[in-house]
């Protein structure tokens, strides 16, 4: 079974989110390349997980923005 992917963890720069061991970026285990594959949230920004299809499991109250009228 995978893990939890966080939505917004607190210091995605030091974790490699490639794969589900989700290593140190110091210590890359599972060979996917030199370097590490950055989180959502740093290429797409904090709301990233409501745009496309990335198939979590998104708790109702994180569905819309608060900002959002409907």
């Amino acid at each position: 079974m995978a893990k939890k992917f966080p939505l917004n963890p607190k210091h995605p720069e030091r974790i490699c989110w490639g794969c589900d061991k989700y290593c140190p970026v110091d210590s890359l285990q599972c060979g996917n390349g030199s370097g590490r594959t950055q989180h959502p949230a740093e290429v797409i920004g904090e709301d990233w997980y409501l745009w496309g299809d990335w198939g979590l499991d998104i708790p109702d109250e994180l569905q819309k923005p608060a900002d959002d009228p409907a």
